[in-house]
């Protein structure tokens, strides 16, 4: 799986540019290799972490914000194109891929 290209796709580049903050955001990040597999995992921002816990505390989430959850989540320092691709790779070479992102069914994504 590692010698395949591939290609990303970030959620957020679908929004309004202005409506993101790469310093403060959550994103799905999708990875779809030449033979077709996806893989998806959940970027945060560790500043969007924060960001989350002060709004369960006004709204009763999450025990008023004193836990936080999120399947396949990568917590990075910001939510750039050049910062996830830059993990991903990381994750890609190191062999801790397939750990972190979880394999999609297709018609999840559809």
């Amino acid at each position: 799986m590692y010698d395949l290209s591939y290609s990303i796709w970030l959620e957020a580049e679908a929004w309004l540019e202005e409506t993101w903050d790469i310093h403060d955001v959550n994103m799905d990040v999708i990875v779809e290799f030449e033979d077709g597999s996806r893989w998806i995992a959940t970027f945060y921002t560790y500043k969007n972490i924060l960001t989350l816990a002060e709004k369960d505390k006004q709204t009763g989430e999450h025990l008023n914000g004193k836990y936080f959850w999120g399947s396949d989540m990568v917590l990075v320092d910001e939510c750039s194109r050049s910062r996830i691709e830059e993990v991903i790779e990381h994750l890609l070479n190191k062999g801790d891929f397939v750990t972190i992102f979880d394999k999609c069914d297709d018609h999840l994504l559809d």
